[in-house]
């Protein structure tokens, strides 16, 4: 049973430049025992709210193109779920590491609103 008494915190400050996966490992040695531990680090950026406002003629659509930035380490394959009345687009949209894709975002009202 461990009851704290024969642990040792090993204190690890982390200040990662930008989101991303991060991986190191921590190699201990004493006279009589070598211990190696990886850890990896999974960072993501703030949640960010933001608002788009659309003005256009009623029946007339306009499409506003989201930036959508991968600066991570790993592709992503990202579902979008669009909710309230006259919006449109990809269902599914992929952006590579490094890249920067464009979502296009399309709202077409068929009544002044």
């Amino acid at each position: 049973v461990l009851d704290g008494s024969d642990t040792v915190g090993l204190p690890i400050k982390f200040i990662p430049p930008d989101a991303g996966s991060y991986r190191c490992q921590i190699l201990l040695k004493s006279p009589c025992d070598v211990r190696v531990y990886e850890i990896e680090c999974v960072v993501s950026k703030d949640q960010v709210d933001a608002e788009l406002e659309f003005l256009t003629p009623a029946c007339q659509s306009v499409i506003q193109n989201i930036p959508i930035s991968n600066t991570s380490s790993v592709d992503w394959k990202l579902e979008a779920k669009l909710e309230g009345e006259g919006f449109y687009g990809p269902p599914v949209i992929n952006v590579g590491v490094g890249e920067t894709a464009l979502y296009p975002l399309t709202f077409n009202p068929v009544a002044e609103c």
